[in-house]
């Protein structure tokens, strides 16, 4: 986390009003489906996979924190348009034979797997930089093909997530995707306020129930309010409860197929706010929900900071700014078994 624009900044209140329009119904899922049991291919040890950052905050070797951990996947960030429609690390080391590659053979080579994210706070972004839901659509495959891909994370924030045009271009390129990929999992990661998603965020998820996306997990990233009462657990049990119920309002699932499509992606120690502090015990509170609700996915921000800063610093990039052991979040995160 950069102490002044942090790679995933989030702002309270996102600029622009979604246009909340009503999911089509033949888009709708059939009741059957509605109510299936979330895919066995999201559970498990891809649902847990904590976000590491290999250009930002002295990544730690991803093998060393799966022996340390236990935890077998990583969700990798973040790729970036290089200025036009195509996909690069950062927006600027290629996708293939570099270190990036090399850390994703050595995590499978230990016996994990990665997803991939695309997307966050800074920089250009391939939703904007493609002019078509093909065009972006394209650029995932790129991605998927290079790596020969699982699973797709779109962590759509800040200028891409307020545009309801980028929006639209979003949902319907990750529809193509699906269609092209059968059984490849896909999570949409969002900001969100104490109560749920947005207004942008509701829309993102009606535009995606209306293109008939089979989204496997609408995840938000509960910090970085503005403004919460009570503990970050007990905020991000509210936020989940407004997301399940915007997923299940969308889609038409039940309680439990709503629980089962829905996830969260918190952030440990320090935030960018100065009232908010991600504790382990609020992690606990996370897991505890999860598990009652066999949520798609339970996963954080970063691996990079899961440790003790350094003469007791403060947080930042590459440490939590709390009083913890090593991976102390990590090995709650690796708990959850979906």
């Amino acid at each position: 986390m950069h102490t002044v624009v942090p790679p995933r900044r989030l702002t309270a209140a996102l600029a622009g009003v979604g246009c909340l329009l009503l999911p089509l119904i033949a888009a709708v899922p059939q009741a059957g489906a509605a109510d299936a049991p979330q895919a066995a291919a999201a559970s498990g040890a891809m649902a847990v996979a904590p976000y590491e950052y290999l250009g930002w905050g002295n990544p730690q070797k991803p093998t060393d924190v799966m022996a340390a951990t236990g935890v077998k996947w990583f969700t990798l960030a973040f790729i970036l348009s290089d200025g036009g429609c195509n996909p690069k690390w950062d927006g600027s080391r290629a996708l293939t034979g570099g270190s990036d590659e090399s850390a994703i053979k050595s995590i499978r080579g230990a016996g994990g797997d990665v997803v991939v994210s695309v997307g966050g706070w800074s920089g250009n972004k391939l939703g904007e930089k493609c002019s078509s839901a093909s065009a972006l659509a394209g650029a995932y495959q790129k991605v998927i093909n290079a790596y020969h891909l699982k699973a797709l994370d779109i962590d759509i924030e800040d200028t891409e997530f307020s545009n309801a045009t980028v929006r639209q271009r979003v949902v319907s390129a990750l529809k193509i995707v699906k269609t092209n990929n059968p059984g490849i999992v896909t999570y949409v990661t969002m900001g969100a306020t104490p109560s749920g998603p947005d207004s942008n965020g509701k829309d993102l998820i009606k535009k995606g129930a209306a293109a008939g996306l089979a989204n496997d997990g609408w995840t938000i990233m509960p910090f970085d309010f503005g403004s919460h009462s009570g503990s970050m657990g007990s905020a991000t049990v509210s936020a989940l409860e407004g997301l399940k119920a915007a997923v299940k309002s969308a889609y038409g699932y039940s309680d439990d197929a709503a629980y089962r499509h829905i996830g969260v992606s918190s952030m440990n120690g320090k935030t960018d706010e100065s009232d908010e502090t991600v504790t382990t015990g609020d992690f606990q509170t996370m897991l505890g929900y999860a598990k009652q609700h066999h949520m798609a996915r339970f996963t954080f921000w970063a691996v990079n900071r899961d440790r003790l800063c350094s003469g007791g610093g403060s947080a930042g990039d590459s440490c939590s700014g709390v009083g913890q052991s090593p991976y102390a979040f990590t090995k709650i995160v690796s708990q959850y078994a979906g």
